[in-house]
């Protein structure tokens, strides 16, 4: 049950990063790559609240945990299409564009996945302390 529950759930991060990509798309006619940017800040930020909060109320299964942490989020965030945006920057010689995707992809990532475990942990404490929740 719980590769069922994966996979869909990584279905449905694949398809919602696909739209992501068509919609930047749409509007954005750089070579910087915005959609991966987005998609990787977004989703690190999402698992980190998700990490520190929504997982730790057990009122979720621990297949449903797993298939939104490892199924939507990670398949919505994406290593594999980061690293190739950057070897084509990189190979087209816009070494400026490179450097800049890797140190925002990379700061801004641990950045956003800090901000959201912070936000969940404080969410987290506060429902905590009003409704009786374990720590």
């Amino acid at each position: 049950m719980n590769y069922l529950i994966i996979g869909l759930a990584g279905a449905i991060g694949a398809l919602a990063r696909y739209y992501l990509g068509v919609a930047t798309g749409a509007s954005w006619h750089y070579i910087f790559p915005l959609a991966t940017l987005l998609a990787n800040l977004s989703g690190s930020f999402i698992l980190g609240w998700f990490t520190a909060y929504l997982s730790r109320l057990n009122k979720l299964h621990p297949h449903l945990v797993t298939g939104i942490g490892t199924g939507l989020i990670g398949s919505f965030t994406t290593f594999s299409t980061f690293s190739v945006e950057t070897v084509q920057l990189i190979q087209g010689g816009n070494w400026g564009t490179a450097m800049a995707y890797v140190l925002l992809s990379l700061w801004g990532g641990l950045l956003f996945s800090w901000s959201g475990f912070r936000l969940g942990h404080s969410q987290y404490n506060k429902r905590a302390a009003a409704g009786g929740e374990e720590r």
